[in-house]
């Protein structure tokens, strides 16, 4: 049977709409799409674990943009510097800052002069990765759990120095976190940078220590030292054996993170697409892979959680940094 016109004409009618409907969803995708490549700004050298974490996305979120992608290691006063230049931004470039809480959390509260506000300056995009803060030994120190260790601190306060990478690091304020937490005298130490540190862990000379887990693991594993607790709410997958502060007696959490940031002078529908696309490289199975064989922790998150969690983790962590009475 042949269509009625009045068929014919509802026919043609859905179509146009059909073609309408698919010539601006296209046009819409064009006008998403990225006419440049995207710079992604690390304030560390190469090699760290921040500077991993943005090499594992910037491979895939190439691929997904349809531009090239290029991480930009700018190191310089513990990564203030990469943040100084990324706020000063122009409009028309494509550049994004992967920050950890040292660069946005910390710094703003214990320097005067960093010259950039890390709220007012920059807009959160999506939270990648977090990690744990491991508490470990010295094999020479004769403790197996925390509340030995505790004890043993009260019991010998002249001694009980805690090592940390460097000072003003979230390591050094989760130790004062902890001391405070335990009741115990925290004597920190600070180190330059986790190889010596846990050269003198191993030695004996420091009897403590504190830093990030994915450092500290693979000496646990060959027996080295002993991690006596993990800061996670639960559990960490890469060392199930170690408990939680929780559950070694210490009513104590807190992990550290990697976050992308881009400057305030971005237009807000490119931040949106780049942390939808962001979101769509941490979903991905290798990519979470890839975060998993480097001992880091993915997150998934969307611009609405990452902004949450920033508010949420600097109203934690700014009473312990400024009650510490820390200036650089």
């Amino acid at each position: 049977m042949l269509p009625t016109p009045t068929l014919t004409r509802r026919l043609v009618g859905l179509l146009a709409i059909a073609g309408f409907t698919a010539a601006f969803a296209t046009t819409a995708a064009a006008q998403l799409k990225l006419d440049s490549p995207l710079h992604i700004v690390v304030g560390y050298a190469p090699g760290g674990a921040t500077d991993r974490v943005a090499r594992v996305v910037a491979d895939k979120l190439g691929t997904k943009l349809g531009v090239a992608v290029i991480v930009d290691n700018k190191p310089g006063a513990g990564g203030r510097l990469a943040a100084q230049q990324v706020k000063i931004t122009p409009a028309n470039q494509n550049v994004l800052m992967l920050a950890n809480p040292a660069v946005m959390v910390v710094a703003p509260l214990v320097f005067k002069d960093n010259n950039y506000d890390a709220e007012r300056d920059f807009v959160p995009v999506s939270y990648v990765n977090d990690y744990d803060f491991a508490l470990a030994v010295s094999p020479t120190l004769p403790v197996r759990e925390l509340s030995h260790l505790l004890a043993w601190m009260r019991a010998n306060p002249s001694q009980a120095n805690v090592g940390v990478p460097a000072t003003g690091s979230l390591p050094h304020f989760f130790g004062l976190m902890m001391g405070e937490k335990a009741k115990v005298q925290t004597q920190v130490i600070g180190y330059r940078g986790s190889a010596p540190l846990l050269n003198d862990l191993i030695g004996g000379q420091v009897p403590i220590a504190v830093d990030t887990e994915d450092v500290v693991l693979p000496q646990h594993a060959a027996g080295k030292l002993r991690i006596l607790a993990l800061s996670g709410a639960k559990r960490s997958s890469f060392a199930p054996d170690v408990p939680t502060f929780k559950e070694a007696g210490l009513d104590l959490a807190a992990t550290g993170w990697n976050t992308f940031f881009a400057p305030t002078s971005m237009p807000k529908a490119k931040v949106e697409q780049l942390a939808t696309a962001i979101r769509e490289v941490m979903q991905d199975p290798d990519t979470q892979r890839k975060f998993k064989d480097s001992g880091m922790t993915p997150v998934v998150s969307t611009q609405a959680q990452t902004v949450a969690m920033l508010k949420a983790y600097r109203a934690q962590w700014a009473p312990v940094v400024q009650k510490s009475g820390y200036q650089p």
